[in-house]
């Protein structure tokens, strides 16, 4: 689980420089995980992602089937 956590969150401190497809894919691939730090983790770095492209975490928040957590995470900062 922390491997995987680690994977989702390696690139916080990448902004602009962040691969979004990358970034996406390991969203999704760990959606339905039941692990907590694995959803918080979703939404913390859709979270600073959407500091640079904001545009694009909100399309893929909308269009894809992320928990609860993952979501209010990641749109923390945008209302």
């Amino acid at each position: 689980m922390w491997l995987n956590r680690s994977v989702i969150l390696f690139q916080l401190g990448y902004k602009q420089k962040t691969n979004a497809n990358f970034l996406f894919s390991e969203c999704l691939k760990h959606s339905h995980s039941k692990e907590f730090f694995i959803q918080k983790a979703i939404g913390w770095a859709l979270r600073e992602y959407a500091k640079t492209s904001p545009e694009d975490v909100i399309a893929f928040v909308k269009s894809n089937d992320l928990k609860k957590l993952s979501t209010k995470e990641a749109l923390k900062n945008m209302c």
